[in-house]
């Protein structure tokens, strides 16, 4: 065996031998016989491996010309522009789609070959890219130089026509689903780093198969107002991603969410309620006995919060629920049938379980009435009289002095003091912000709208800057945790 031959051995690599080969004879030629062929055969393979990617997960911004194998999960279509200069010849680029099992990226092709991926491309196809990464408009992309079909690799990932919520992989685009609106949010701007103001909304589909989260983007998140719970909807030409360990339907400026007229059933399968747990994220459901109405309050901030408590019951139990935002404006009434998804058990008032329905929560409010209303007894039997709130945010009117001496009725709907309204402002983010009085130490989770200095993160409900050195990136949820001065989070931690 050669040297040529040894060097390819000890090399990880799925490039061909021959190619191999070919690669070192031309080295050696363009050294002009300073190198000979085991020293050219070790800088090609010196070169192979530090563009070779493992997974399009491993492709990072900033990484110099990276390698990899991926199968083409859609084609867009090709666009011209103008380059600069009075003699520059028109451009061309044409996005293109590829995943593997770890992720998805976008591979931008220029000029020639954005016209042979509008001749020759298909979906399905497995490629093998090599190009530059950076951080592009809607994420991570690589620029390509060099594009070759590999036929005889084979890369998972699923490629459908119609999918199920449950066909759903990471990387996955080109997306066409038929859910049920299971829920919808109002629109949020941020701010991005070329300071143009980006725009999201969010929408939660369903089907027989399970739920998921559809994310709109820009020109699309204003769809969030033209649907309403239970009405079927087409979400078309999305991409799939990954959040907080849950995978999300994206719809960016190619994709569309239209009504459809279809029959879709969604069954969700709920926990009994005398079987939760504190610090358990699940699905509830049952007939709601009791219906509070909506408490405004101040946040640090300075901007105004709003809560609703309703209290279910089901056939094992009875919980209240506070709804945070938007979703204390959701039409609830006596005797309604609702399920809550991914809402937070906390310990709350007067050591009575509470359920919080965050930003991540949906709300949903099914046919027909409950059966367990009646069982409950109804609201006269409680002697409730609507003025006691969730998670411990405002205490009961009827009660005496608070253990901290404060007295009375706190939060925004009493005259309790500054530390009441810090609570529900900690609260309102469903647990996952919270503060002390004196020191303003605080812990905040939420989602990077703008990187750079300072860093804005958004929960669903508020936004909050970070004066942070972290490396982090747009669309990434993050938990920071230090001082609160002036409305800025003075990042001690960062995970």
């Amino acid at each position: 065996m050669g040297v040529i031959e040894d060097v390819y051995e000890d090399l990880d690599t799925d490039v061909e031998f021959k190619k191999f080969e070919a690669a070192v004879e031309d080295k050696v030629e363009q050294m002009g016989g300073l190198a000979d062929e085991e020293t050219a055969a070790m800088l090609i393979a010196h070169e192979l491996r530090d563009e070779e990617a493992d997974t399009i997960a491993d492709i990072e911004p900033g990484m110099n010309d990276v390698k990899f194998l991926g199968k083409v999960t859609s084609i867009g279509d090709v666009r011209t522009f103008e380059r600069d200069g009075e003699d520059a010849e028109e451009g061309r680029v044409c996005n293109v789609d590829v995943a593997d099992a770890s992720g998805s990226v976008r591979v931008a092709l220029w000029d020639e070959m954005a016209a042979a991926a509008e001749e020759q491309l298909e979906v399905g196809q497995v490629l093998r890219v090599m190009g530059r990464p950076k951080e592009g408009y809607s994420g991570l992309e690589v620029s390509a130089d060099k594009v070759e079909p590999d036929e005889d690799a084979e890369v998972d990932v699923q490629v459908l026509d119609t999918y199920r919520v449950e066909d759903l992989s990471l990387g996955a685009s080109d997306v066409d689903l038929v859910g049920q609106v299971l829920d919808t949010d109002s629109v949020r701007t941020f701010d991005r780093d070329d300071g143009s103001e980006g725009r999201v909304a969010n929408l939660t589909v369903g089907d027989e198969t399970g739920r998921v989260r559809v994310t709109l983007w820009d020109d699309k998140a204003d769809l969030a107002d033209e649907f309403e719970a239970g009405e079927v909807v087409e979400v078309g030409d999305g991409y799939v991603r990954e959040r907080d360990g849950d995978l999300e339907l994206h719809v960016g400026d190619r994709g569309t969410v239209e009504r459809v007229d279809e029959d879709v059933e969604y069954v969700p399968e709920t926990t009994d309620i005398a079987d939760l747990k504190i610090g358990e994220t699940v699905d509830i459901g049952g007939g709601v006995i009791e219906t509070d109405p909506v408490r405004t309050f101040d946040r640090d901030d300075g901007s105004e919060g709003q809560v609703r408590n309703v209290r279910i019951k089901d056939e094992t139990g009875e919980i209240r629920v506070a709804l945070w935002g938007d979703k204390a404006d959701r039409d609830i009434d006596l005797a309604d049938r609702v399920v809550f998804t991914d809402v937070e058990i906390q310990d709350g008032w007067q050591d009575d379980l509470e359920a919080s329905a965050n930003w991540r929560s949906t709300v949903t409010v099914l046919d027909g009435g409950s059966e367990a209303t009646g069982a409950a007894g109804g609201t006269d039997d409680r002697e409730r009289d609507g003025a006691e709130a969730g998670l411990g945010a405002f205490a009961d009117e009827r009660s005496g002095p608070s253990d901290d001496g404060s007295g009375g009725e706190s939060g925004a709907g009493g005259d309790g003091g500054a530390a009441a309204a810090d609570a529900v402002a900690a609260e309102s983010s469903g647990g996952a912000a919270t503060a002390t009085a004196a020191a303003e130490e605080v812990e905040f989770t939420g989602t990077v709208v703008q990187t750079g200095d300072p860093v804005v993160l958004d929960d669903g409900q508020r936004t909050k800057s970070v004066e942070t050195d972290a490396s982090l990136r747009l669309g990434e949820e993050i938990t920071v945790r230090g001082a609160e001065r002036d409305g800025t989070i003075d990042a001690e931690d960062v995970f």
